[in-house]
């Protein structure tokens, strides 16, 4: 994959990822459990600003993963968001500091996935049931629609810390990912 391309999808990836970590910096700790929306269909733990967050992550991880198969999180995290009868929502919900390690690690996973991906790598045939009903899609779409899917939920929880009065300089918008984030 030729560099500018690499070049172009880091700073737009990176910049999604770290809208997130601003959600989540920004988050005030009267919020965590916050439902994000309301929807009878989901339990209303996976709806908390916690879980949203948490949901992101662990579907970054997988897709940059590329196969359900081998994959697994982090301790202390499970395989519950990918199949609910891996188990219960853990007992307490995870900290601030938990879900910045880890949102820390996937970014610096995903930089690297990136960086260094090949045109192999990129045409390379994933498929996962769920999308679009198992079709099989290239890597570097999966990485695309996987990036889509964290700017969702950044967006989600910034609108809700917004209408919790949230300042908006403490969200504002990412246009490209920084060198070094910290």
């Amino acid at each position: 994959m030729d560099s500018l391309w690499r070049t172009m999808v880091w700073k737009q990836f990176g910049a999604a990822i770290e809208m997130l970590d601003n959600a989540l910096v920004a988050c005030p700790d009267a919020l965590w459990h916050q439902p994000v929306w309301q929807d009878s269909s989901v339990p209303a733990r996976r709806a908390e600003c916690w879980y949203v967050a948490y949901h992101a992550l662990f579907w970054l991880d997988l897709y940059l993963f590329g196969s359900e198969e081998g994959f697994a999180p982090p301790a202390p995290f499970t395989l519950v968001e990918q199949d609910d009868a891996a188990g219960p929502l853990p007992d307490q919900p995870y900290s601030r500091d938990e879900l910045r390690a880890y949102l820390a690690s996937v970014r610096q996973k995903c930089r690297a996935t990136i960086e260094t991906m090949t045109d192999e790598r990129a045409r390379q045939p994933v498929s996962f049931p769920w999308v679009r009903d198992g079709e099989v899609v290239s890597y570097i779409e999966l990485q695309l629609y996987s990036m889509r899917h964290v700017q969702e939920h950044a967006a989600q929880l910034s609108l809700l810390l917004g209408q919790h009065g949230v300042q908006a300089d403490q969200l504002d918008w990412v246009a490209r990912a920084a060198d070094d984030p910290g």
